[in-house]
């Protein structure tokens, strides 16, 4: 979790970079939430239709800048320019692509968006 709030902590913060884990904490969190609030509406009755609910609708709007500005940084991490994110614009080929950038490893060594994430946690 601490991952999760880390990665809101820096919601408007496009520079730097972002380990693996932190993104991909931030991911799996959302997702659970995600999983709990469907089954809240679907047992409350609180869709808008089959496919949207009012509050995973809610929470994705809310978590829509979070969400750009971790995988722009993880795409610093790896050495890309965070305009890399415009290729999920592409259905299917956009989002492989940038889940292969996202599982990349880390660049070793500081890059031209800042020091290794993973060196100062160490």
């Amino acid at each position: 979790m601490i991952w999760f709030i880390e990665a809101l902590r820096k919601t408007f913060n496009f520079s730097g970079r972002s380990r693996r884990k932190e993104y991909w904490m931030f991911i799996l969190v959302t997702f659970i939430i995600s999983v709990i609030l469907t089954i809240l509406e679907m047992s409350l009755g609180l869709e808008f239709n089959e496919n949207f609910g009012i509050l995973t609708t809610l929470f994705s709007l809310i978590l829509l800048i979070p969400s750009l500005s971790v995988t722009v940084r993880r795409l610093h991490d790896t050495g890309k320019s965070g305009w890399w994110i415009l290729i999920s614009l592409i259905p299917l080929i956009g989002g492989i692509v940038i889940l292969i950038f996202t599982f990349m490893d880390s660049e070793p060594g500081s890059n031209k968006y800042g020091p290794n994430p993973k060196k100062a946690a160490i």
